[in-house]
C-alpha cells in the first residue's frame, strides 16, 4: 500500500472509530448497575485509545519523506492496540451473561494488555 492509500485507509478508521465506541455504549445501557460501571471504565480506556491512535493520525499527515516508515508503524501499533481493545470489550458485550458477569475492572484491563 502506497503513502496515500494507507493515509486514505488511515482516515477511513479514524472516521469509524467514534461510531464504534458508541456502539458500546449503548450496548452499557442495557447492563446492570454492578456491570455498568465496569463496562464505563473499559470504555473510557478505549476513548483514551482513540486519544492516541488521533494523535498518531496528526503524526502521520505530517510525517516527513525519511519518518513516514516510522510514523506509519506508530499508527498501525497505535491502530492495533485500539482494534485490540475493542475486539475484547465487544466480546465481553456479546457474551449471553454480559449484563450480570463477574469481570472486575483491573482484570479486563489486563485481558487488554495481553495479546
Amino acid at each position: 500500500m502506497n503513502k496515500k492509500e494507507f493515509k486514505a485507509k488511515a482516515s477511513q478508521t479514524i472516521d469509524e472509530v467514534p461510531a464504534r465506541i458508541n456502539e458500546l455504549k449503548v450496548k452499557n445501557e442495557s447492563a446492570q448497575d454492578d456491570a455498568k460501571s465496569q463496562y464505563e471504565g473499559a470504555i473510557k480506556y478505549l476513548e483514551a485509545k482513540k486519544s492516541d491512535l488521533e494523535t498518531m493520525y496528526a503524526e502521520l499527515n505530517k510525517a516527513s519523506e525519511d519518518k513516514w516508515e516510522e510514523t506509519k508503524d506508530a499508527f498501525s501499533s497505535a491502530f492495533y492496540s485500539f482494534k485490540e481493545g475493542l475486539s475484547k470489550i465487544s466480546s465481553l458485550f456479546s457474551k449471553p451473561d454480559y449484563r450480570t458477569s463477574g469481570i472486575k475492572l483491573p482484570v479486563f484491563l489486563l485481558l487488554i494488555h495481553t495479546k
